[in-house]
């Protein structure tokens, strides 16, 4: 058995026709887990669905209620990009109630993986990007309100900006929001440049990596945006990685890390333009573990964007996530 559960449901499969978001890769991500032997059908637990109550620690009412009577607009639709019914609302409730199961669970285990979730393009009032509901700000939010935590962290290292999780977390009402501080990281890898931005953080704290030249066009600011360059390959987002988080955990002791693993930084996924190989991915997946267990932090889980033009590379990517684990807390004796 695993050191640590993993959450899923049958429901994280939502229905949105042909479409570029394969839904069907969670539970090919669980057959593969289970058929290789890194995880037994104990290892799994499944969630209950999110309420409308905990939608509405981050959204509003007035979206809330479009979502569950089916009211969006045309262009309120077409901006979430997926196509709306009844079935996949019920699907992001699923994959939301999953991120709160891995919360708690992170709190109790050290660690706990969601097999689904990491919607980071939701915001408050609207969806975009594929993206619905913002699964992991309601798993905060609910901590928070039920005491279980104060601060949080949220690592995310999809291809493109966490521009809801931002700005959900925005620095609110002070001078932040009229225009943050930024400064040029060292110089790595190749001397191509990239930029890491650093904002103003409350009681969560958000980091970002991402293709600085994809989307959102606009990119609200993160507590660190790391803005990286067309091309950026394992050896220098590694490094970059490596300094967000000491820079992070320098100004800011969290009692939760969110990490939302994306596979979309893959050199052969047809949403991004990094350069980052299969293996590189697992040792950024390595990378966060290790520095959440030596600082002795619980860290929770979500997927997030997978768009590589052969599935089974995206579900690798995936499954590699949870073996990551597997090796980095078993070290630790969990």
């Amino acid at each position: 058995m695993l050191p640590f559960k993993l959450i899923f449901s049958e429901h994280y499969r939502f229905p949105i026709g042909e479409h570029v978001f394969p839904t069907r890769k969670y539970e090919m991500v669980r057959k593969e887990l289970l058929e290789e032997g890194i995880a037994d059908v104990q290892d799994f637990v499944t969630p209950t669905p999110a309420s409308e109550n905990d939608l509405l620690l981050v959204h509003s009412h007035f979206y809330v209620d479009k979502l569950m009577e089916g009211t969006l607009t045309a262009r309120e639709e077409l901006q979430m990009e997926i196509p709306y019914s009844y079935e996949a609302v019920q699907g992001f409730l699923w994959h939301a109630g999953g991120s709160i199961l891995a919360a708690e669970r992170a709190l109790s285990d050290g660690v706990a993986i969601n097999l689904g979730g990491g919607f980071h393009h939701a915001f408050p009032d609207h969806g975009e990007g594929f993206c619905m509901i913002h699964d992991v700000a309601i798993a905060v939010r609910k901590l928070q309100k039920n005491g279980r935590i104060r601060r949080a962290m949220i690592v995310d290292c999809d291809v493109h900006q966490g521009n809801g999780t931002a700005s959900i977390f925005s620095k609110r009402g002070e001078s932040a929001a009229e225009g943050l501080p930024s400064r040029s990281a060292s110089t790595i890898g190749d001397k191509r440049s990239g930029t890491m931005v650093e904002g103003g953080a409350s009681d969560v704290f958000t980091i970002s990596l991402h293709q600085e030249n994809n989307y959102p066009l606009s990119k609200p600011a993160s507590s660190i945006d790391v803005n990286l360059p067309d091309g950026t390959n394992d050896t220098e987002y590694l490094a970059w990685l490596d300094n967000a988080l000491s820079s992070g955990l320098r100004q800011f002791d969290p009692e939760l890390i969110c990490y939302v693993a994306g596979a979309d930084p893959y050199k052969e996924d047809q949403l991004g333009g990094l350069n980052l190989t299969i293996e590189g991915l697992m040792r950024r997946d390595e990378l966060l573990f290790q520095a959440a267990r030596a600082r002795q932090i619980p860290v929770m889980v979500t997927y997030a964007g997978g768009y590589s033009r052969r599935i089974a590379d995206t579900v690798r990517i995936h499954r590699n996530t949870v073996a990551a684990a597997q090796q980095v807390f078993a070290i630790a004796g969990k």
